[in-house]
Formats: structure tokens, sequence, C-alpha cells
């Protein structure tokens, strides 16, 4: 799901260096229009690579435990965080100055929330400094709500830490702050890039 950040931010930057957006700037619309409009059909492609994912998973032995409220409630969770890392990608493409340098900024954002996440491994082995950033990090939270939500084994819950006994919650937060402050800084840099 945070993989949605780098296409919006590749996608972004592909617009502007075509001269795309610059057509989008001569219509009477909303300058957020462009940017949501690009956000949300991101959100869609990632909503058909989950099918996908999760039809894979079914297919080699991966099974959801739970009932339709919970499986819903997790792709819900993981949705919106998709689209908070849509607008984060809108942010970098918005400062880029081609596809590849908002690759690269996608790359070094995305690597390292992954690798400090409960994604891969325990975080109940790290040291003590790296074990509370991996369990505040926001793809952590995630991870283990989807974990809980789809009856599937979760260390994350042993945890002591406030995110990790509440990652439902935890992952809704991260996501609707990510959103509440990337979003208008996206347009806030569309409309400045467009007066220059």
């Amino acid at each position: 799901m945070g993989g949605t950040a780098q296409g919006t931010a590749i996608g972004l930057a592909v617009d502007l260096s075509s001269g795309l957006i610059d057509r989008f700037r001569s219509l009477p619309m909303s300058r957020a229009a462009v940017l949501a409009g690009r956000t949300l059909a991101d959100l869609a492609m990632t909503l058909v690579a989950a099918a996908v994912t999760a039809a894979s998973g079914l297919l080699v032995g991966w099974r959801i435990h739970r009932g339709p409220a919970d499986v819903l409630l997790a792709l819900g969770l993981a949705l919106l965080f998709a689209y908070a890392a849509a607008w984060a990608g809108a942010c970098v493409g918005m400062l880029a100055r081609g596809a590849e340098s908002a690759q690269a900024v996608g790359l070094t954002v995305i690597v390292p929330l992954s690798l400090t996440s409960n994604a891969f491994i325990s975080t109940a082995h790290l040291t003590p400094w790296l074990r509370d950033i991996a369990n505040w990090n926001p793809v952590s939270v995630l991870a283990a709500a989807c974990r809980q939500l789809l009856g599937n084994p979760d260390p994350a819950a042993a945890i002591s830490s406030w995110p990790m006994q509440h990652p439902e919650l935890a992952s809704a937060l991260w996501s609707a702050a990510l959103i509440a402050v990337l979003a208008p800084l996206a347009v806030w840099l569309y409309v400045r890039r467009a007066r220059h």
C-alpha cells in the first residue's frame, strides 16, 4: 500500500514534464481537482493490485479466518493508508525535477519505512530505540491491524506499546493525520509551482 506513493510521485512528475498539468491549469477548475483525481486514480490501481495479491495468496494457501466485516475493515484501513501514501507521493511529484528523481525520493522513504516495520520481522528483539520507532511506524501499525482483522498470527499483539495494542485505531489515526497534512501541502505546492 505504501508503494502508491511512488506511483503517484512518478506519474505527477511525468505529467508535469509532458505539459499535461499546464493544460489542466488553463481550465476553470479547482486546483485540488487535478491532484485529487490523480490520487484517486492511483488508489483505484492499488485496489486492483490488492485484489491480485489477495487472490495469489489464496492460491498458495493463505487464508482469512474472520468474517466479512473484519475483512472489509482491513481492506478499508489498507486503502486509507494507500490514499495517504498517494498524497505523500503527490508532494514528492510536485517537488521532483523528473520521473527519475521522483522514483529515487520515493524509494528513500518507502524502503526505510518498510524495513523498520514489523511487516517482515518481529520488533520484539530490536534494540530499544529502534523497537520504539518500529512500533509507532505506520506500516507496522497497518500490518498489525490487518493481521488481527484477518485472523492471522500477529506477534505484535504481545508488545505493550499503544499502537500495537490498538492497531486498528492507530492505523486510522495515522492515515487521517497524514492526509490532513499532506493533501493541503500538495495543493499548496501545486499552486506555488503554477506561479513559477
